[in-house]
């Protein structure tokens, strides 16, 4: 299985946006006060199909896929250059399915391929890398149905196996050491998944 940043995935699909002839909203600059710079925060508004909870200049946003992260995954890190802000490839599924077709046109191997990204997460502190496109791979386990050691039969135990993969993955790739891919061997986690599906649908989520 080979795992990929978002960022490396993103800027390969042309997902980089110049600040300069960024002209902020109202809003933007309402959010950004004196803090923040304004453009910013109207890419991050522009990206954003909901806006769930604003603490200026933080916005916490639902994306057009459906993930709820912060600034609606419009990042200046690792950046191509100054003034540039990343944004999330327009569907990481369907990238995910292009670069496995593609190494299996190059190399004739079936490849699994994960695309990830870091996001917070609500009550706990620190970031972890979840799955945002996958191909090949089984990213959710459903265990409904199923019995325990003592015979407990469980009824709603799903394990989020591309996630858990994607903060292994992290762990050797880093924030900050520039690499921007590893290598996962050794799993029987072949499927045919998509990242889509580790969503929440709405009628499930306690929280909306």
């Amino acid at each position: 299985m080979i795992v990929l940043a978002q960022k490396i995935v993103s800027k390969s699909e042309g997902r980089v946006i110049a600040l300069a002839g960024i002209e902020p909203s109202e809003r933007a600059l309402e959010i950004a006060g004196d803090d923040e710079d304004p453009r910013r925060i109207e890419v991050i508004l522009r990206e954003a199909a909901r806006v769930v909870r604003v603490r200026p200049p933080l916005v916490i946003a639902e994306t057009t896929h459906g993930f709820i992260c912060a600034s609606a995954g419009v990042d200046a890190s690792n950046a191509p250059e100054p003034e540039t802000l990343v944004l999330l490839p327009h569907d990481p599924d369907a990238s995910a399915n292009r670069i496995r077709d593609r190494i299996r046109a190059l190399t004739g191997r079936e490849v699994a391929v994960l695309i990830t990204d870091s996001f917070g997460r609500p009550w706990r502190q620190g970031t972890i890398d979840v799955a945002l496109g996958a191909s090949g791979l089984e990213v959710l386990r459903d265990l409904r149905g199923t019995r325990d050691g003592v015979g407990y039969e469980l009824h709603s135990t799903m394990i989020a196996v591309a996630d858990e993969i994607a903060s292994a993955a992290e762990l050797v790739m880093g924030k900050v050491d520039g690499i921007p891919a590893a290598v996962v061997r050794g799993l029987d986690v072949a499927g045919d998944g998509r990242a889509r599906d580790l969503v929440i649908p709405e009628e499930r989520d306690l929280f909306r």
